[in-house]
């Protein structure tokens, strides 16, 4: 048995678009009698009278009107798609899933993020804060579609894209004796109370050898895993710190001071992407929107 196709269905709604069979046929881009054929056989098929002829002209039947609402309603579902497949071609819709490291979560990836959708108004948003090991887990588990965390990265299978790394820097109460200086060395930190990163972490173990290269003794009473509690601390009065630098700015007018640090230690992360599938194109558009801005951090164009 013979079945209706698409060209049929596409005749008769342009012809009950048009009104004429020689609109339906410039609509269609094809020939008045192509666009007769294409309606005969539909109404064959569907064994239905669908118009009436009127002089040269066609008028829809009752039947032809209530078969037009089905069809309209399938070609604007059709066309929802074709809709949809335009907006993620140009990367714009859909909901891109994020997890991402406190220090870039506090502040500083939310309002590039914010940015980024607001040229995507039909990009919608899920944005997780947790620790690196979250992270990593959650991407390979597909819970999110991009991951921001600190380096290494503890499973080496996972696709991942370095990014420019910030210089840490030295965080001073406001109105500390060391706040004068314009930047602050090992040295300079001989008795200081001291804030540290949590025993065994990369930042950790990168700061404690700066300072023991040059014999440096600090009074290390506090430690933590997250960079908002050390500025926290260090706003009190408590001590000072090193810090990674976007949660530095966060605290800047809140109790905190920031000067550069030298040896320089780099803060270093990376994105990831789920295993096992390419990354989406507005993941790697969003890559590249928080490559570029780093880079700008780390070079600031000269007055």
């Amino acid at each position: 048995m013979a079945r209706i196709n698409s060209r049929q269905v596409e005749a008769f709604r342009a012809m009950m678009l048009t009104g004429s069979v020689t609109e339906a046929a410039k609509l269609m881009a094809v020939t008045q009698p192509a666009v007769s054929r294409l309606l005969r056989d539909f109404q064959a098929l569907l064994k239905m009278e669908l118009f009436d002829k009127r002089g040269t002209g066609l008028v829809p039947r009752a039947a032809a009107t209530a078969l037009y609402m089905e069809v309209e309603r399938s070609f604007v579902g059709l066309e929802r798609i074709t809709a949809a497949a335009e907006e993620i071609r140009s990367r714009r819709t859909g909901t891109l899933r994020i997890a991402a490291l406190p220090a870039l979560s506090n502040g500083y990836l939310p309002r590039l993020s914010g940015r980024f959708l607001m040229e995507r108004p039909n990009l919608n948003l899920s944005f997780f804060g947790v620790i690196s090991p979250i992270v990593v887990d959650w991407v390979l588990n597909n819970q999110c579609d991009i991951g921001f965390a600190e380096v290494p990265i503890a499973h080496a299978g996972l696709s991942s894209v370095r990014l420019p790394a910030p210089a840490r820097v030295a965080v001073l109460p406001t109105g500390h004796r060391l706040a004068a200086k314009a930047t602050l060395q090992p040295r300079d930190f001989e008795g200081e109370t001291f804030v540290s990163l949590t025993s065994g972490s990369t930042g950790r173990h990168l700061i404690d050898q700066a300072f023991n290269r040059d014999d440096v003794r600090r009074v290390l009473r506090v430690e933590t895993s997250l960079s908002e509690i050390m500025c926290g601390l260090v706003s009190s009065g408590l001590g000072v710190a090193i810090c990674d630098p976007f949660t530095a700015q966060e605290f800047e007018n809140r109790g905190v001071v920031a000067r550069p640090f030298l040896p320089r230690i780099d803060f270093e992360f990376a994105a990831v992407f789920p295993p096992q599938r390419s990354p989406s194109p507005v993941a790697l558009d969003l890559v590249e929107a928080v490559r570029q801005a780093l880079s700008e951090m780390s070079n600031p164009p000269q007055a």
